[in-house]
């Protein structure tokens, strides 16, 4: 029987609904680690107190989130334009790349908050720029932009490794890398401000990009609900049929909103190559751009729940880092599973409990349409 949809009160789509999501993906997760023996509420313990039980760890976990934002808000600005950007991957290493140009070029010569703001602009410049090409594509000839854009993964990964074996290597070097940065493109730490809370966040590499992932996060808000561009970008998401009646034109609309969210994508590159790793090096998104994807799913493509969303990926990386060292039945695989077991509850099924939900909340009188 086909399953009935309605408007539900905004507490409910966007607070009630995740929780239930994300409470039943940790009840599965629970049964599978009692499956291999071990105790889910001793894991649950771990995971918890490795991610928020020490300055370190809420460090790690804020580190984690940073990217997780960037590429969230990425994501969630396509989907209000009815646009499924999956290249946020391949945009985070090209955005890499024009941040370790900038970072090589000023490092010695120039202060941070010279190099990082010039580096953020080359690599929102580089990831929008590799979003361009899906982008026109979609808006021109019709091509859909979920193949165009995980095509362009692909591509930026050939790419990213050619320029670091043949071009950008270190001399003598046998690792696919560039030089160390030097100071003067390094972002600065935030242990000062948790020191006073008595917070050692000790190897910790949260930095000041996360001022400026919550920065973007508002700017996306003013963006998408409080111009008169956002309400195009929600028009064309919405009804593209109504939105060229409106005049609305929809090949602009659909290149410039993907330029904002692949230049989004690739400012992450500024937390990772700036504030921990000091180099650009392969694979430093480390899957982040398809994790955008589920926090942006989880946060109702909303800047607010996205923070939320990023947040609680950042505790499962860091928590499930720390669950896999203490607990030896409970692998790196595991945590990779209850990860993917958020995003499946979170996104694929997201409208499992939905139909009940409308029969609780939705408002007396109200239409409850079934698909056909």
């Amino acid at each position: 029987m086909s399953a009935p949809f309605g408007q539900l009160p905004r507490w409910v789509d966007y607070g009630l609904l995740p929780f239930i999501n994300l409470v039943v993906a940790f009840l599965v997760s629970g049964l599978v680690v009692l499956f291999i023996g071990a105790s889910p509420l001793e894991a649950i313990n771990y995971m918890v107190t490795g991610a928020l039980g020490s300055g370190e760890g809420l460090g790690f976990t804020l580190y984690y989130a940073t990217s997780f934002i960037f590429t969230g808000l990425s994501v969630a600005v396509a989907f209000h334009c009815g646009l499924f950007n999956i290249g946020g991957e391949g945009q985070v290493y090209v955005g890499g790349l024009g941040v370790a140009l900038v970072a090589l070029a000023l490092d010695r010569i120039m202060p941070w908050y010279v190099t990082a703001p010039l580096a953020a602009a080359a690599g929102f410049a580089f990831g929008a720029a590799w979003a361009l090409v899906p982008a026109w594509l979609q808006a021109k000839r019709g091509s859909h932009i979920v193949i165009t854009t995980i095509m362009f993964n692909f591509i930026a990964a050939s790419l990213m490794v050619y320029l670091l074996v043949n071009v950008m290597k270190q001399p003598g070097s046998m690792s696919p890398q560039t030089r160390l940065f030097e100071s003067g493109a390094l972002l600065p730490r935030l242990g000062f401000l948790f020191s006073p809370l008595g917070l050692d966040l000790g190897t910790a590499p949260l930095n000041v990009s996360f001022f400026l992932a919550l920065a973007s996060g508002f700017l996306v808000w003013v963006l998408v609900w409080r111009t008169r561009f956002g309400y195009e970008i929600r028009t064309i998401g919405a009804n593209p049929t109504a939105a060229a009646y409106a005049g609305i034109r929809y090949g602009r609309t659909v290149v410039i909103t993907m330029l904002i969210s692949g230049g989004l994508a690739g400012l992450m590159a500024l937390n990772v190559l700036l504030g921990d790793h000091g180099k650009l090096q392969i694979e430093f998104p480390s899957g982040a751009g398809f994790v955008g994807i589920a926090v942006a799913l989880m946060g109702r493509s909303h800047p607010v729940g996205i923070v939320l969303a990023a947040i609680l990926f950042g505790i499962l990386y860091q928590g499930g880092a720390e669950l896999a060292f203490w607990v030896p039945n409970i692998t790196r695989e595991m945590i990779v599973l209850i990860q993917g077991l958020v995003i499946l509850f979170a996104g694929a099924l997201e409208y499992m409990f939905r139909p009940a939900l409308v029969r609780l909340f939705a408002p007396r009188g109200a239409a409850v349409l079934r698909p056909a």
